[in-house]
């Protein structure tokens, strides 16, 4: 009887369905805010709401349902669909310096869940989106220099700090959108209560 209700707890059902297509429609979304305002590229790095929609996922979904979320607007995107910045998409895009960024999404959204699923407290719904953040930036941009440096057309004089310096425009928007992130899932989940806290 113990197994049966472990296995039917992994068990995907219609409505975790519905909101892990909803947070992979709203990845599309942010990943193409920068078609509205061409103006938020910094070096060939596009300024989205990506990473603040795969840290909800997490947050609000769990690791696994919010993981898989995220995956499947990869996966999507990988089929050839234009659902990644600036409407990219295609297997091409692996080879993309900051296709990083977009593989990070999935342990951003499983780091997220997991360090919600043990505390629910809203501090730890903060904490949890800001740590988030930082995995994204940390691994996106090593991810960056290394591709650039490695099989793209590094820009003349590109440097690891050149990299680094990139991503400090659209870094601050990111901490404090981590900070509602955290605050936003938090009053949504003591509604919603769709991941089970240890």
């Amino acid at each position: 009887m113990t197994i049966v209700a472990q296995h039917s707890h992994h068990k995907l059902t219609t409505v975790d369905l519905a909101y892990i297509g909803l947070f992979s429609t709203l990845m599309m979304v942010g990943a193409n805010i920068t078609s509205f305002a061409p103006f938020m590229v910094v070096g060939s790095v596009p300024i989205t709401l990506q990473t603040f929609f795969a840290i909800l996922a997490g947050l609000i979904l769990g690791s696994r349902k919010g993981a898989l979320a995220c995956t499947v607007y990869m996966l999507i995107g990988l089929a050839g669909a234009p659902v990644f910045a600036r409407f990219g998409g295609g297997f091409g895009q692996i080879l993309s310096p900051t296709f990083g960024f977009i593989l990070t999404f999935i342990l951003v959204a499983f780091i997220a869940g997991l360090i919600i699923e043990k505390s629910a407290t809203k501090k730890s719904y903060v904490i949890a989106a800001l740590i988030a953040t930082c995995i994204n930036y940390f691994l996106g941009t090593n991810w960056m220099y290394f591709a650039y440096k490695l099989w793209a057309s590094a820009p003349e004089g590109f440097t690891y700090k050149i990299a680094w310096l990139w991503m400090m425009p659209p870094l601050p928007k990111d901490m404090i959108l981590a900070v509602f992130a955290g605050i936003f899932a938090y009053r949504v989940q003591k509604v919603l209560r769709i991941i089970p806290v240890k």
